[in-house]
């Protein structure tokens, strides 16, 4: 057996670090600044702690291009580098210089605000640039130095003329990464990445247009002055606590972070949370419509106010990527470059705390004004009941303030639902039948007819509503739900109105196979049915449990009841004028095309007539008018 020591080799880092360290190189930018950052608030805890003397200012962070020389500079006014230092930090890959400066300060530093960890973020620089300058002073007062490193292991350190504080990075830009010398597309980065950092950043100047003094005279003038361009909102809303905010705070927020977005959110929810884990942050609900895919990818997660993704996946139950806002923790575990979540305990926490802090907020406004919830439901419905789908603690939460309107505007709770319907609507077993539509104007006939029986008719129209029910039903004893114009309801409503048929039972006997000789016998069962005279004479019905896995197979039920045929009950209404009609028409055409006619009708109530076959039925309908 023996061991040894892996040697690694500078010469072949340096090409793996310009190809590989990041998967898209525009991340540089926000390394550097980030490191930046770090260097401004190293500072400002050595100035609280005293180690740091004078008055350090208000330092910022500066971007500058000089496209003429090919050169992007970063220049911060932070702690800056002894010659020391940066033999210690640059030249050793992958030494952090943040990790050791908080282990060092571990008892002050913790929420300092400060992000490094893997100690790699500079090298990116050599990603876009083929020559990179470091000139940097210490705040020690030690004399300031210059390095110099092409991008191959060999690299100059020496005296340098810098007489102000802190570190200025000079990249000279490759050829192949010249759009990194245009500000336009170093606007876009530091909008993209750096819009919240703590300290400011500025890049460029701008006018601005002093107002008038109060006492000045008619005829002055504004005046216009030029004054630095601050990219950055060093302290945006989420950093700060819920009582220092107003509703305009949070909705002036969410403008910011969505310039283009005009409706105001619905309400907003304040994260904030020290113990087991760090996180900050506001959820905001938008207005959604029934697309659970157009509206995700839309919260930003950050680390110490450094954006890293708008992809929240695993930190953020799925239900919740329908909303906005933006997330921020120090301890979101991510690999080396920022880009992939890795797997760890802490992410499980987090998207725990989230699910019952969106919970517990969504019950609170339900119990303070349920009037204004009743207002927002058609809202936000699609995400509670997602959830409920999703999350097993969500939804146990979500039984005390998921509302199920009815047809006509009333909204219950479920338990509130089972109360009001639990004398009229039980079927021969005795178990409740809660009645739903899920389409108002295609459902209408049969809606109608179920409200002319006294029943309570529920609208559930998202598109997830056939799982929805699955779970409604498997968490509630002697309860189903069953689609108003499906064969479910036929239970109720013989059982409530035990109607007499006007035909006998050989008038029965001989209508049967009539009808069955005209309507197609692989999409239709025909079943004779003693209904109020007033329904229409023929009613298509869908089995229930068949209609259900065809809809749960087109919400994402990857074609696993793709097989099931398209069939249908025709219910014939024995008690209505046109069946007797039928019945006693001589002439066989004549009597083909009454039956053709009445089932078209009830087709063209479910919206089953198109094509060819609506085309025919209009020309006949203009012939019997004729």
């Amino acid at each position: 057996m023996s061991s040894g020591k892996i040697n690694v080799s500078v010469e072949n880092i340096f090409p793996l670090i310009k190809k590989f360290l990041y998967s898209d190189h525009e991340i540089f930018l926000r390394e550097l600044i980030s490191n930046a950052t770090d260097a401004t608030l190293k500072l400002k805890h050595l100035s609280s702690l005293g180690e740091a003397k004078g008055d350090i200012g208000e330092p910022m962070i500066e971007i500058k291009v000089d496209a003429k020389n090919k050169t992007l500079h970063i220049i911060d006014q932070g702690i800056g580098m002894t010659s020391d230092e940066v033999e210690k930090y640059i030249n050793q890959v992958a030494f952090s210089g943040a990790e050791e400066f908080l282990e060092q300060y571990k008892d002050s530093a913790a929420d300092s605000g400060i992000i490094g960890h893997f100690g790699l973020g500079f090298y990116s620089a050599f990603m876009v640039a083929e020559k990179v300058e470091i000139i940097t002073k210490s705040f020690k007062g030690d004399a300031s130095v210059r390095w110099v490193c092409d991008g191959s292991p060999e690299y100059t350190l020496e005296a340098a003329e810098k007489t102000d504080r802190g570190t200025e990075i000079i990249l000279h830009i490759d050829e192949d990464s010249k759009e990194f010398l245009e500000e336009n597309r170093i606007t876009e980065l530091l909008n993209k990445y750096n819009k919240f950092m703590p300290v400011p950043i500025k890049f460029g100047t701008k006018e601005e247009t002093l107002p008038l003094a109060e006492d000045a005279a008619e005829d002055a003038k504004a005046e216009t002055v030029t004054v630095d361009n601050i990219i950055n909102n060093p302290s945006p809303a989420w950093t700060k606590q819920p009582t220092e905010l107003a509703e305009e705070d949070y909705n002036g927020f969410y403008r910011e972070l969505y310039p283009t977005q005009f409706e105001e959110p619905l309400f907003n929810i304040h994260l904030n949370v020290d113990y087991p884990f760090n996180l900050t942050g506001i959820l905001y609900f938008p207005k959604l419509n029934n697309d659970l895919n157009l509206q995700k990818d839309k919260i930003q997660l950050y680390q110490n106010q450094v954006f890293v993704t708008d992809n929240v996946e695993g930190i953020v139950p799925e239900f919740l990527t329908l909303l906005r806002g933006v997330i921020d923790s120090p301890d979101i575990p991510l690999n080396v470059s920022r880009s992939y979540l890795q797997a760890d305990g802490a992410v499980k926490k987090i998207s725990n705390y989230i699910t019952r802090k969106v919970g517990d907020k969504l019950n609170s406004l339900f119990k303070k004004d349920r009037a204004a919830f009743e207002e927002k439901w058609n809202d936000i419905k699609v995400v509670i009941e997602y959830g409920m789908l999703s999350e097993d603690k969500f939804y146990d939460k979500a039984a005390k303030f998921a509302l199920y309107p009815t047809v006509n505007g009333d909204f219950f709770t479920i338990e509130e639902l089972k109360e009001a319907t639990k004398d009229l609507q039980t079927d021969k077993d005795d178990k409740l039948v809660i009645l739903y539509a899920s389409n108002v104007d295609e459902q209408h006939a049969y809606i109608e007819a179920a409200k002319e029986k006294g029943y309570q008719v529920i609208l559930l129209d998202s598109p997830i509503v056939s799982h929805l029910i699955q779970k409604l039903e498997s968490s509630n004893e002697n309860i189903s739900f069953a689609r108003v114009d499906g064969d479910a309801i036929e239970n109720l409503i013989k059982k409530e109105e035990a109607t007499v048929s006007k035909l006998s039972d050989e008038e029965k006997e001989k209508l049967q196979p009539i009808i069955e000789a005209v309507v197609p016998k692989e999409k239709y069962t025909v079943q004779l049915e003693a209904l109020s005279s007033t329904q229409l004479p023929f009613v298509l019905t869908q089995p229930e449990f068949m209609r259900r896995m065809k809809e749960m197979q087109q919400a994402g039920g990857n074609g696993m009841f793709g097989n099931f045929p398209e069939m249908f009950t025709l219910v014939v209404n024995t008690n209505h004028p046109l069946i007797e009609q039928i019945l006693n028409t001589k002439t066989e055409k004549k009597r083909e095309r009454l039956i053709q006619q009445t089932l078209d009708l009830a087709r063209l109530s479910q919206n089953l007539l198109k094509g060819e076959e609506l085309t025919k039925f209009i020309q006949r309908s203009v012939d019997l008018i004729k």
